[in-house]
């Protein structure tokens, strides 16, 4: 009886940790957004973050079925690059928007602009390098099984 060749990086834990970033927003957002401590909550804003809870909700699904998929799958590869892409956008929105959390850290955090718009970009920074890694790390493997295939 043969198995199956289960290849999945160490790296692939990315996936799981987009979901863990992720997901409190989208469950917030869409049960009860005016619960989040955001600053301003207009009625326009509410739909907006209603919005983005969904599109949030739509990719921790997807992130989640794709984790235990092969590397070298296409399909899992395009929702990394748009991960990568999403992550990285949402750090620089993040980095560069004024005061829209009324909460604090602390003053010595303050002092060292450690603010939770800030500590949260730089999350997502994170989230999206890890991405580009994964890709990088992963990259030799999706041409080897590319070139297997055009073997066989």
């Amino acid at each position: 009886m043969s198995q199956g060749i289960q290849v999945r990086h160490p790296m692939s834990v990315i996936f799981l940790l987009h979901i863990a970033l992720d997901v409190p927003i989208a469950i917030q957002g869409l049960w009860s957004p005016l619960g989040l401590p955001f600053l301003q909550l207009n009625n326009t804003a509410i739909v907006f973050i209603k919005l983005y809870a969904a599109l949030a909700a739509g990719a921790c699904v997807a992130a989640l079925l794709c984790f235990s998929l092969p590397e070298f799958l296409p399909g899992k590869r395009a929702l990394a690059i748009a991960l990568c892409i999403y992550h990285v956008t949402c750090s620089t929105v993040l980095f560069n928007a004024p005061r829209f959390i009324p909460h604090t850290f602390g003053s010595v955090a303050e002092s060292f602009k450690a603010t939770p718009e800030i500590v949260w970009g730089t999350l997502h920074g994170f989230v999206g390098l890890g991405f580009a890694i994964w890709w990088q790390a992963t990259v030799q493997l999706a041409a080897a099984m590319a070139q297997l295939q055009k073997a066989q």
